[in-house]
């Protein structure tokens, strides 16, 4: 209804010579200045409640740089070969979040089951979002997912014994096994030591079921 609606807006628009971008009732007007995206505000505003007898929301509706402002999830960046799109800082804060309590300590969901949603969220995430760049972003997020699995895993061996008893059957001998099974060091200390990401190898965890964040994105924009 909004494509069907808003079809006069595209018109006018097209007839002024703006460049500009509209999926359903959302909509980004390009210009070359502050001073003339408040002035085309204005007159859109204008058209849109006495022409079309619609309602702006003010909240969202404003001018600003298009590098900052948000659009269907992304934001704009510039480099040497000119623009592209990125996920904006909102959408990456969110995911990550998302991420994090999907991976809290406190989940009693099994292993295959948390491996599971976390592939379905990221590989859906990472479909949408995958024409945007973001490349050093994805590896980061890739580092610090591990770093939760490896936390959860070790959170989840509670008992010295049973710490020590997995560490054994991870490769460690009788003495390491033991001196790290008494560690005192916190969970999320030990997620980033040797001995964890000695004994729980990137490609283990892969193994064990979490998706390769990089290698997905990858895929994605090659295929």
């Amino acid at each position: 209804l909004a494509n069907i609606y808003l079809n006069e807006l595209d018109k006018l628009l097209t007839q002024r010579g703006y460049r500009f971008v509209r999926y359903a009732d959302d909509c980004n007007i390009y210009v070359r200045s502050k001073r003339a995206g408040e002035r085309v505000l204005r007159n859109v505003t204008i058209f849109l409640e006495i022409k079309l007898k619609l309602t702006i929301n003010c909240h969202k509706t404003t001018v600003g740089s298009p590098l900052r402002l948000k659009f269907l999830g992304f934001t704009l960046g510039v480099d040497r070969n000119g623009a592209y799109a990125r996920p904006h800082k909102v959408v990456k804060q969110r995911i990550k979040q998302a991420l994090k309590i999907m991976t809290g300590r406190s989940r009693g969901i099994s292993w295959l089951m948390l491996m599971k949603k976390i592939k379905q969220k990221m590989r859906g995430w990472l479909q949408y979002y995958g024409i945007g760049k973001m490349k050093t972003f994805i590896q980061q997020l890739d580092q610090w997912l591990r770093s939760r699995i490896r936390q959860l895993i070790w959170k989840r061996w509670k008992k010295i014994k049973t710490r020590y008893r997995e560490l054994i059957k991870l490769g460690m001998t009788p003495e390491q096994a033991k001196t790290n099974a008494n560690t005192r060091k916190g969970y999320w200390q030990i997620a980033h030591n040797k001995t964890l990401t000695y004994t729980y190898t990137n490609q283990k965890l892969e193994r064990l079921g979490l998706i390769n964040l990089s290698k997905t994105l990858q895929q994605i924009q090659s295929a």
